[in-house]
């Protein structure tokens, strides 16, 4: 099996071939990241007569930069790992390699490919990369309405000509309608496939979890990554990180906060209301506030509850139920 680090930016893709182990001859090039990528470096390891059935490619995901060249390996049948970034540095750390830089990088994820052998990528359906574009843009045109919202009021609050205030009303309004326009889209979406609406409403018969959560899950968890719903939540950056050393170290535990901040956000807005009306949630809140525990480190816990009870109802396909856990 032959290994080849792929370090992914934004205008090219720095690539690294083991052929024979990590001490034996590698080979490096550059391609220019483009969508037609994944085709030229194909041809590049024929050339090197390396068969497609042979060769494992590992990469990180690089926000959406790395799309085109993972998909097309896929689609071609030669097998693609997703590398953890900090995993992947804390391995060039264990090897001695202090240096970072694209070359450097690439012959350290084709290593670890070699030594670590991660599990191959499965990427999502077409279905399920719709819905996460569509919730993408979405929360794009929310944050463009409400900036455009606030400039308009600061506009009327001052002495702004009246060309300027029209046009920010102008653009106001076409944003908002285009934000309802995709709204509806992705409504229709989840209600056209039978499948991402049977997934919707199993997460929706969670208590407090309700349309923004449920589709955020649905995009998240239907992803084929994720093996257990710890690392769903280690994912999202809700657990728990502590710092304690012998005697003089005594940090404090905080929430990681690593992974998407948006969905983050969502979950604890639904945490909010879990605490009242969602009875497990209520319970380990209460439970956790009459410890001692701060109320946010509560949440952060209902937070995750709610994380591993829509990865449960995924996975068992049953709709939640909320004596579960005092009949069983």
């Amino acid at each position: 099996m032959a290994f080849l680090g792929a370090d992914i930016s934004k205008n090219k893709i720095d690539v690294c071939l083991l052929v024979a182990g990590i001490k034996g001859k590698k080979k490096q090039k550059v391609f220019t990241n483009e969508p037609c990528v994944a085709r030229k470096i194909i041809d590049w390891l024929e050339a090197q007569k390396c068969a497609s059935d042979n060769m494992t490619v590992v990469m990180e995901a690089t926000g959406i930069y790395h799309e085109n060249l993972a998909y097309g390996l896929h689609d071609a049948g030669i097998s693609v790992c997703m590398a953890n970034p900090y995993r992947v540095r804390e391995f060039a750390c264990g090897m001695d390699i202090l240096t970072k830089n694209d070359t450097v990088d690439a012959f350290v994820l084709a290593c670890y490919g070699e030594l670590k052998h991660p599990d191959a990528w499965v990427p999502p359906s077409v279905e399920v990369r719709k819905l996460r574009a569509l919730l993408r843009q979405r929360d794009a045109l929310k944050e463009d309405v409400q900036r455009t919202a606030n400039r308009l009021e600061k506009a009327h609050s001052t002495s702004t000509p009246r060309e300027v205030i029209g046009s920010l009303e102008r653009t106001h309004g076409w944003l908002s309608d285009e934000l309802e326009r995709i709204e509806k889209l992705i409504t229709d979406h989840t209600d056209n496939d039978p499948g991402l609406k049977a997934d919707l409403e199993l997460l929706k018969s969670i208590k407090c979890v309700k349309e923004q959560v449920g589709r955020e899950m649905l995009a998240l968890l239907k992803d084929g990554t994720f093996k257990s719903a710890s690392q769903v939540a280690a994912y999202l950056g809700i657990t728990p990180v502590e710092r304690v050393s012998g005697s003089s170290v005594r940090g404090r535990a905080h929430m990681s906060k690593t992974g998407p901040s948006i969905v983050r956000a969502k979950l604890y807005v639904a945490a909010l209301s879990a605490i009242r009306w969602n009875k497990p949630a209520k319970a380990i809140y209460e439970r956790l506030v009459a410890k001692g525990k701060a109320k946010k480190a509560a949440l952060g816990a209902v937070m995750r509850k709610l994380v591993h009870m829509c990865f449960g109802v995924l996975k068992t396909r049953l709709p939640w139920d909320e004596n579960y856990a005092a009949t069983a």
